[in-house]
C-alpha cells in the first residue's frame, strides 16, 4: 500500500491543478438535481400526494438517491478519460511501471485517488443536504459509506473496460446508454415500482439500486439490518470483483 500510495499522490497532486474543471460536475450539478427536483417540483409532489411520497417529503426522498448517483457518476468519470489517457495520450503508467511499481500497485493507487474523490464529493454533498433539511435521521451519516462504496462498485469495471479501449468511443456509449438510464431509472427521482415488472428486476441487478435502497433507508430513518446488509455486501462484491478485473486489463494492456 505504500508504493500504491505513491501512485495517489501523484493523482491528487494532478488534481490540486485542475479541480476548478469539476465543480459543477461534483457539487454544483447534483445540488441543482436537488433544488430542482427535490424542492422544485417536490413542492408539487408534497402538494398532491398529501404529505408526499408515502408520507415523505419529496426532496427527503431523492436527495439519499441523488447522492448515491453522484457517486456513480464522479467514479465512472475518473475512471474513464484519465486512464485512457495515462496509457495513450500521457502514459503515465509506463512511466509508473518504469519504476519500482507494479500494475497492481498502479490500480489500487488510481483506484484509492478515486475513493477520496467520492469521499470528498459524497461529504460535500451530504452536508449540505442536512443544512436544507433534506436528511430525518440522524443515520444518515451511514449513508456516506454506502455511497462511497457504490461509486467503488462502478470504479473497478469502468477502469477495466477503459484499460481494453483502443479509442474514446466506448465511454460515450457508457455515459449515453450506461449512466443516464441508471440515474433515470434505479429509483433515484421514483420508485422502481412504477416500472414494468421486467424493468424492476433490471434495475435490481446495478449496483445503483443497492446504493440508492440503502442510502434512503438509512437517510429516513427506515433502515433494517439485513436489507442494509444485503445492498452492501452486493457492492462489495461488485467492487472486488471489478479491481480485480481492472488489474487484469491493465496488465494485459502495458505490461509486456
Amino acid at each position: 500500500m505504500r508504493r500504491a500510495w505513491r501512485v495517489t499522490a501523484y493523482w491528487l497532486t494532478a488534481y490540486r491543478r485542475t479541480w476548478r474543471a469539476s465543480v459543477f460536475s461534483d457539487f454544483l450539478s447534483p445540488l441543482l438535481f436537488l433544488a430542482g427536483m427535490g424542492f422544485g417540483l417536490g413542492s408539487l409532489v408534497d402538494a398532491e400526494g398529501a404529505g408526499g411520497l408515502g408520507g415523505v417529503p419529496y426532496a427527503a426522498f431523492v436527495a439519499p438517491g441523488v447522492l448515491a448517483a453522484q457517486a456513480m457518476q464522479t467514479a465512472v468519470g475518473e475512471t474513464t478519460f484519465s486512464v485512457m489517457g495515462a496509457i495513450k495520450w500521457n502514459r503515465q503508467y509506463h512511466a509508473m511501471l518504469a519504476a519500482p511499481l507494479s500494475a497492481g500497485d498502479v490500480v489500487r493507487g488510481h483506484l484509492l485517488f478515486v475513493l477520496l474523490r467520492v469521499t470528498a464529493t459524497s461529504a460535500i454533498f451530504l452536508v449540505v443536504a442536512a443544512a436544507l433539511g433534506a436528511l430525518r435521521s440522524p443515520a444518515a451519516v451511514l449513508a456516506l459509506p454506502v455511497a462511497v462504496l457504490t461509486g467503488m462498485a462502478f470504479a473497478g469495471p469502468v477502469f477495466a473496460v477503459a484499460a481494453r479501449s483502443e479509442t474514446d468511443q466506448p465511454f460515450n456509449l457508457l455515459f449515453r446508454f450506461v449512466v443516464t438510464p441508471l440515474f433515470l431509472f434505479s429509483g433515484t427521482f421514483f420508485p422502481i415500482s412504477q416500472l414494468p415488472e421486467v424493468l424492476q428486476w433490471v434495475a435490481r441487478a446495478t449496483p445503483l439500486w443497492h446504493g440508492v435502497q440503502a442510502c434512503r433507508s438509512l437517510a429516513l430513518g427506515t433502515a433494517q439490518v439485513l436489507p442494509v446488509l444485503g445492498h452492501v455486501a452486493y457492492l462489495v462484491v461488485l467492487a472486488a470483483v471489478g479491481a480485480v478485473l481492472a488489474h487484469r486489463s491493465l496488465r494485459a494492456r502495458v505490461v509486456v
